[in-house]
């Protein structure tokens, strides 16, 4: 078939309105002679992988849309029917475009296919469907989200249930999933069988969230802080747990708080961007609160922003992570564990060391942090946490706050701030620092470029640090697979970390340096400073 005869068949099975006036147009543009811009929506198709799928919403193949999102549920459907003779699903969705759309188009082709399935009954946080998954004890869950993400994304991500008790998908699943997706996309999704025998879940399911999430909260001393959904949906179920935990009413960015998918007070939803929580910051100066906190778009992230001496300021993930940690020491069990993503800080190696209990670095990404036996807490540097393994085995923006609002609490009952803490904690463990430096490109080429150039010149010093030894994980390093990582050893005992991103058109690249010399300020100056280097001549070896 040729390129036009592949778009008018895309059409022709299309659902939507507007993306099939969109091939539409671009199908006459092609019969003009302007046939790049449809030879870019059929030249490749968004894969299915272990982040499921994201991408820019739009027709086509190689966009997120109904046509795709059908055969993936369909596909998704035949994967789970050759595992078990009777299994099932539970489908969530957030408020972007369209999420709400995917999400029933996915019950209707499970359903059809014989597949028992639950939708969640309104938009509702990642953290929700997570739950549900294991609640429900389903075979597998689908979350409609495109999470941090750009507006103009969407996705879909995939958690599967019974041995795998709720954790997103790994491999082989995710390849075994693709190939019946591309088996299915053979054909037109006309054809496809549909139901509207699925359920509609009641309130039981939130009701049930709140009140486990609610149960760990620790209020000895009433505090204020400020909250932001990022124009997300995390706030209804944010507030009810809230709430329930004992907390105050937090002041809102009202801005920001009802679901809109067209994120209109931020460039990119997503706390890590510059500029994203300028209007928390701002609304907790304002009301001197004692601390403020964010969710993302989909509430599976938190943010945490603090009073200083100088001003407010964010934490980084790292921070946040290291003292949830410690929190989490405390009250762990011996034969616990705690865990990280290899690009997180060192800093929980070290809490858990302290505290004698097993540590493991994990490839990034919740899927493999969840998935660690005995896991007490687990975190990844890029704003998520998982506090509860037992209820949730992915990443929760909303448990993570209320166990960081209970730390606030409890400190300032001690009379003591954030601040006095990571004190404390430079005091315990050494100070630990770190940065990232993110580049997005819009040529995904070029990401491959700069690590084949890296990998050819391979750097013996980072600014006057000494390089001491470098980790390709290309061809596998250790117990981990083949990945496009390096890691660089200092001989000072930092580290950075390189790598394209899993999720966005960026390389990014992890700096973390510690410090166990003098007390606890000069440990963090120390720190800092090297982070500071190792900033200024990674930007030089990545701009050459």
């Amino acid at each position: 078939m040729s390129l036009i005869d592949d778009a008018r068949a895309w059409r022709d099975q299309d659902p939507d309105d507007t993306t099939r006036a969109e091939l539409d147009a671009l199908i006459s543009s092609a019969e003009a002679g302007d046939t790049e811009p449809l030879a870019e929506r059929f030249a490749s198709r968004l894969q299915f992988g272990t982040a499921g799928l994201r991408g820019e919403l739009g027709a086509g193949p190689a966009r997120m849309n109904r046509v795709l999102v059908t055969q993936a549920a369909a596909g998704l459907a035949a994967y789970l029917l050759s595992k078990s003779p009777s299994p099932s699903v539970v489908i969530g969705y957030d408020g972007r475009t369209n999420s709400e759309v995917f999400a029933r188009d996915s019950a209707v082709v499970m359903a059809g296919a014989g597949v028992r399935t639950t939708l969640l009954p309104r938009h509702l946080p990642t953290p929700v469907l997570a739950f549900a998954v294991r609640h429900l004890e389903a075979s597998a869950g689908i979350m409609v989200t495109a999470s941090h993400n750009p507006a103009r994304d969407n996705g879909y991500k995939v958690y599967l249930g019974d041995f795998d008790h709720g954790s997103q998908i790994v491999p082989p699943a995710d390849a075994e999933i693709a190939s019946d997706i591309a088996r299915i996309s053979t054909g037109s999704i006309t054809d496809l069988p549909r139901s509207t025998d699925f359920v509609v879940a009641d309130e039981s399911i939130l009701e049930e969230y709140v009140r486990r999430t609610a149960e760990l909260g620790s209020t000895p001393a009433p505090i204020s802080f400020v909250y932001s959904a990022m124009h997300g949906v995390g706030w209804e179920t944010a507030g009810k747990v809230f709430a329930a935990a004992g907390f105050a009413a937090p002041s809102l960015v009202t801005e920001q708080i009802e679901p809109d998918a067209a994120f209109p007070t931020v460039a990119f939803p997503n706390p890590e961007e510059p500029g994203a929580m300028d209007l928390t910051l701002a609304k907790a100066a304002e009301v001197g609160a004692d601390v403020a906190i964010v969710n993302d778009p989909d509430a599976d992230r938190l943010a945490v922003a603090i009073p200083t001496a100088s001003g407010w300021r964010a934490l980084s993930g790292n921070e946040v992570g290291y003292l949830l940690g410690w929190r989490a020491a405390q009250r762990c069990n011996p034969d616990q564990v705690l865990a990280a993503s290899i690009v997180s800080s060192p800093a929980l190696r070290e809490v858990a060391r302290s505290y004698n209990l097993d540590y493991r670095d994990t490839l990034t990404g919740f899927k493999w942090i969840s998935r660690v036996g005995g896991l007490a807490f687990g975190y990844e540097e890029a704003l998520g946490y998982l506090v509860d393994p037992d209820k949730v085995r992915d990443k929760d923006g909303i448990s993570a706050a209320v166990d960081f609002l209970s730390l606030v609490s409890e400190l300032k009952s001690q009379g003591k701030t954030v601040v006095d803490h990571l004190a404390d904690f430079a005091a315990k463990f050494g100070a630990y620092a770190s940065g990232q430096i993110s580049l997005r490109v819009d040529d995904l080429s070029r990401i491959g470029a700069m690590m084949a150039q890296l990998r050819a010149h391979l750097p013996e010093r980072i600014g006057t640090l000494e390089v001491d030894r470098i980790d390709d994980f290309i061809d596998g390093f250790g117990e981990f697979p083949p990945g496009d990582i390096l890691r660089i050893h200092l001989v000072n005992g930092a580290r950075v970390i390189v790598r394209p991103s899993g999720t966005e058109p960026k390389l990014k690249v992890y700096l973390d340096a510690s410090s166990t010399d003098g007390d606890a300020t000069a440990r963090q100056s120390a720190a800092a400073a090297v982070i500071a280097e190792l900033d200024a001549g990674m930007r030089e070896l990545l701009a050459g």
